[in-house]
């Protein structure tokens, strides 16, 4: 790679399943190559289709989403501050969620019944929030009482679970946590729990062994991953018993993908670089990179930086390429040269979303999503206690 002092280079880029090194974190895989652009008549059909409706929708575009969709978007953001922006327009009857099943689960929650969350396919879920099904994590709380520690064990859920495994959470006294707040969310957990008191984290263990030993200051042998397909989650009962962080063993397949050699590279390569990662991130990333938060963190961190600031960022595709579009005065590169889109969030695409507002013109409501009412009640609860949570506005 060469480097101009008058037109930087950015880091080549690999499609996956094309190039080479694809050594990984074993169950992060992403192959294939890149959505290609939908076919530009949809972009007046679109608009066509929103006009109609007028007030009637309100469109939510998460971060990770492709320009095409966020071209529609009311509001953008991650995704619990969009589940917020969805109950603060009560007077909107449809909420399309651009984003994931498990961002629109939540917005279902903290929306009234009058409203209806829609997501335009059905197929976007998360492979984060899927690692950690609810049969399973109550198959694990059952190995944490029979091995003596779920009375001192308070459970800490990532925001990007499913509405059960919240559910879960607020049944057992704990916690949401976006990745901004999990350090207050686990201070508070831990204080909760007591003299030996644990946490169990769901479902990225990686956030939860970033926080609990960069933010508090606990030390990486203080941490146990629990593997739900192994009795015990694999571990001996003095291992939970020893333990402070019960990790539940699950992980983002964009961000589990970083690697510390990344890292190494854009530093030999790019000189003065700042790399700026995901907590999501593996722990010796995290480590290694100058800035470290939440996506919201990335782009406020990036957009505050002076002219000819140049940055390797650890985060989707997506919001890395809309970034250097927007501050063309900074290098902006993308951390990896093996690409790795989120790709079930760009299921959502301007054919789905074209889809689904003509289909509301039409008087067809598509694709809603609607949790159970006492599941909802739960996750609500753990919500609640996050909302309750001291000193945090509560941002992705």
């Amino acid at each position: 790679m060469t480097q101009s002092d008058s037109r930087p280079s950015p880091l080549p880029l690999l499609v996956l399943g094309r190039g080479t090194d694809l050594h990984t974190e074993r169950g992060v895989e992403c192959p294939g190559d890149l959505p290609a652009p939908s076919d530009p008549g949809l972009v007046e059909r679109a608009r066509a289709a929103k006009a109609a409706l007028g007030d009637q929708v309100f469109v939510l575009g998460h971060h990770y989403q492709r320009d095409e969709v966020i071209e529609f978007a009311d509001v953008t953001g991650d995704s619990f501050k969009l589940a917020k922006d969805a109950a603060a327009r009560p007077d909107a009857p449809y909420i399309v969620f651009c984003g994931v099943h498990f961002m629109a689960e939540s917005a279902d929650i903290l929306t009234s019944d009058e409203q209806t969350v829609i997501l335009p396919d059905l197929a976007a879920g998360c492979s984060m929030a899927d690692m950690a099904a609810i049969r399973q994590v109550e198959d694990a709380w059952d190995d944490l009482v029979e091995a003596g520690v779920a009375d001192r064990t308070i459970p800490v859920t990532y925001m990007n679970s499913s509405a059960a495994i919240k559910a879960f959470t607020g049944r057992h006294g704990g916690t949401i946590c976006t990745s901004s707040n999990a350090r207050t969310a686990l201070t508070w957990a831990l204080d909760q729990a007591g003299e030996g008191g644990k946490v169990l984290f769901l479902p990225d263990q990686h956030l939860g062994r970033n926080t609990y030993v960069r933010d508090l200051g606990g030390e990486l042998d203080g941490c146990v991953v629990f593997d739900p397909h192994k009795p015990m989650g694999g571990l001996t009962r003095q291992e939970l018993e020893d333990a402070t962080m019960i990790l539940w063993r699950g992980h983002c397949s964009v961000h589990g993908r970083f690697s510390l050699a990344a890292v190494e590279q854009a530093r030999r390569e790019i000189p003065d670089v700042k790399v700026i990662v995901h907590p999501e991130c593996q722990h010796e990333v995290v480590e290694a990179a100058d800035e470290v938060g939440s996506t919201e963190k990335i782009i406020k961190t990036i957009a505050a930086a002076p002219a000819g600031t140049k940055w390797v960022v650890g985060t989707e595709l997506n919001l890395v390429r809309r970034l250097a579009a927007q501050f063309p005065e900074q290098q902006i590169s993308f951390l990896e040269k093996n690409v790795c889109y989120c790709s079930t969030m760009n299921r959502i695409d301007l054919p789905h979303l074209v889809w689904t507002l003509e289909s509301l013109v039409a008087g067809r409501v598509v694709n809603p999503i609607r949790v159970d009412p006492d599941v909802a009640h739960h996750a609500r609860v753990a919500l609640d206690q996050m909302l309750a949570l001291p000193g945090e506005t509560h941002r992705d």
